[in-house]
């Protein structure tokens, strides 16, 4: 009798989310740091820097209104969404955020409203159908800061509750060590901060006091990045989620995890510092947002949580990853472009 012993080591796995997820934490998350830009100018009155504030409203609003379209291409069938709200389950945090982000692009259109209503009056001046657009839509273009500020206060808790949801629902998996950290919602926070601000320097034209204000943005954004990466590392929220991140970046990512220190960290920190290069530290900024998403929620998802070796993922090029990522940029600058037709030229914003 000659038994014979088969171990099994490991074996290949598909992944369970597929890059549309990636597109949608990343849209949403500029949204929700743009948003929280414009606050100091709009709602807390600690700035008058309107212009840094307008830009970085307008990349709220973009990013805002695509981002549920990544959202339901990732869900595969709007059934499923609406199964969130036909069959609730007060434990899923996904299921929480079909309340949540709703809620937050509709408070976000209205203060966005209340904020640009002004300048849609002025543009309502111009002749043609896009002056007569704006004009319906500015209505009677009397400024309403006390309404704008409420709204923000209110958008603020939503734009709160969707940064939390989006962290925590990947935060929660204890399958997955390297999403099972108490930093990650903080890291999503603080580079779609840093995204939000490298978009709005694109937007914000050739106006110093804006670039001031957004690298300050962009900066401290970074910093607290680097911080909190530092701390995931030194196994500040647990040492096996930092066991992973480590193996992720010596081991099985090296190259890709040191691209987005380099190329996503620490150049558009030193460019944010000196205040240089504003549309290349916006550019690397708005890179760095994704690829940190990337690294961390597909490549994380090829950690295995007990076997040796590394599940390989790659970006396929159909409508399920470079295609579908092709198409919501393009959905993005459909939306941008809309915005921007309606408004006045920058130059003529005040502040």
């Amino acid at each position: 009798m000659n038994p014979e012993v088969l171990q099994l080591t490991g074996f290949s796995q598909q992944p369970a989310w597929l890059p549309w997820a990636v597109q949608y934490f990343f849209i949403i998350g500029l949204s929700v740091g743009a948003f929280l830009i414009t606050l100091p100018a709009y709602v807390l009155r600690w700035s008058s820097d309107q212009r840094a504030a307008r830009a970085a409203l307008l990349v709220a609003l973009t990013t805002g209104l695509a981002a549920p379209v990544a959202l339901l291409a990732d869900l595969h069938q709007p059934d499923r969404f609406w199964h969130f709200y036909a069959f609730g389950q007060g434990s899923s945090w996904m299921a929480w955020g079909s309340f949540f982000l709703p809620a937050y692009v509709g408070l976000l259109t209205l203060y966005g409203w209340l904020a640009l209503r002004p300048e849609l009056a002025q543009r309502a001046r111009d002749p043609g159908p896009v002056g007569r657009l704006a004009g319906l839509l500015a209505g009677s273009g009397v400024a309403l800061p006390r309404a704008r500020r409420s709204v923000g206060w209110v958008t603020a808790i939503a734009a709160a509750l969707v940064a939390l949801y989006t962290g925590a629902e990947v935060a929660v998996v204890a399958a997955r060590p390297l999403w099972h950290s108490a930093l990650l919602p903080v890291v999503y926070l603080t580079t779609g901060i840093a995204g939000g601000a490298g978009l709005a320097l694109l937007f914000a034209g050739r106006f110093e006091t804006p670039r001031r204000t957004l690298f300050r943005w962009l900066w401290a954004a970074l910093a607290l990045t680097g911080l909190a990466v530092f701390a995931w590392m030194l196994g500040l929220s647990g040492s096996g989620t930092a066991h992973a991140l480590l193996r992720l970046a010596t081991e099985y990512r090296p190259m890709p995890f040191g691209l987005w220190l380099l190329v996503g960290l620490l150049l558009p920190l030193v460019l944010a510092w000196f205040h240089r290069a504003p549309i290349a530290a916006g550019l690397l900024a708005i890179a760095g947002a994704w690829m940190w998403r990337w690294e961390i929620f597909m490549a994380g998802q090829g950690i295995p949580k007990n076997d040796a070796g590394f599940y390989g993922v790659h970006l396929p090029l159909g409508p399920e990853g470079l295609l579908g990522i092709v198409g919501t940029l393009g959905l993005w600058v459909l939306i941008a472009l809309a915005l921007t037709a309606l408004l006045r030229p920058t130059a003529n914003v005040q502040g």
